[in-house]
């Protein structure tokens, strides 16, 4: 039996003004371009060129670019994309998979992703953000985030967490992570707190949004994950719930890993800024 190759599509935060070099020019691409184009009212390409950082970084726009630049080297490949493949996605990252894995078109696809930006942001807290923390004990984070009012809202590995939250509370749970010993605590550029509750209120209108888009499963040889418990999506309606719920819901990126090595994945390959 033929085995898969992992396809992980990136979470927004290492944009820069390079991202799109290496499938700029390629034909097969162009479509994803101007996908993109018709949502952020310029070409991709062109805004990564010029915009400051603040623009770069900005939820909408940072999310979309991310979005762009993987389903961008999908498509680039062409003829070269592998028959059997397990994908995921981290963060936004599992949006722009499901484009990858044909289950929304991209012309439909770059909306959602809009859409999900202008909920998400509505939703926040002015002062939310996210801090990596790494090395430490689950049950010591555990204790930190509940004390502080703080939450974890991406398992990445057995001691690496990211943990979500909004002004002081947030920097009050990373004051005494590094207290309890972690080898490192770094503030994400993010303004918004997803994955965590402080999100709820934005799941509900995207999973409407996700429906009237009409979603379909993957096409045979394609195992899409899910970022909630990392499970392959073999029922599509319960696809679109869990896609809504991860807004507001921690990530289990541990998990999709622990899948792809479930399916025997050959090798991964990351689509990413």
């Amino acid at each position: 039996m033929e085995r898969p190759l992992a396809i992980l599509c990136s979470g927004q935060g290492a944009q820069h003004p390079a991202t799109f070099d290496l499938v700029a020019a390629n034909p097969e691409a162009e479509p994803i371009f101007a996908a993109a184009a018709a949502v952020l009212g310029q070409d991709p390409r062109d805004v990564v060129r010029v915009a400051d950082a603040a623009t770069l970084y900005s939820d909408r726009i940072g999310k979309i670019l991310c979005c762009t630049q993987a389903m961008a080297a999908w498509a680039a490949l062409g003829e070269a994309r592998p028959r059997v493949v397990v994908m995921a996605g981290y963060s936004v990252g599992e949006v722009a998979a499901w484009g990858c894995a044909g289950a929304i078109g991209a012309e439909a696809l770059f909306p959602l992703i809009q859409e999900r930006a202008i909920r998400m942001d509505a939703a926040a807290p002015a002062d939310g953000g996210l801090a990596v923390i790494v090395g430490i004990r689950p049950t010591t984070l555990h204790s930190i985030v509940a004390h502080h009012a703080a939450f974890i809202a991406r398992i990445d590995d057995v001691d690496t967490f990211v943990i979500g939250g909004s002004g002081t509370d947030l920097d009050a749970a990373c004051q005494d992570a590094n207290a309890a010993g972690a080898r490192r605590v770094v503030r994400l550029r993010v303004a918004v707190p997803p994955h965590t509750p402080l999100l709820s209120s934005a799941s509900e209108p995207f999973l409407a949004a996700l429906r009237a888009a009409a979603p379909r499963l993957p096409e045979s040889g394609c195992h899409l994950l899910s970022g909630i418990g990392g499970a392959i999506l073999r029922d599509i309606d319960t696809g679109i719930e869990k896609l809504a719920r991860q807004m507001s819901s921690p990530i289990d990126w541990a998990a999709c890993l622990e899948s792809c090595r479930a399916c025997h994945a050959a090798a991964a390959l990351e689509l990413g800024p």
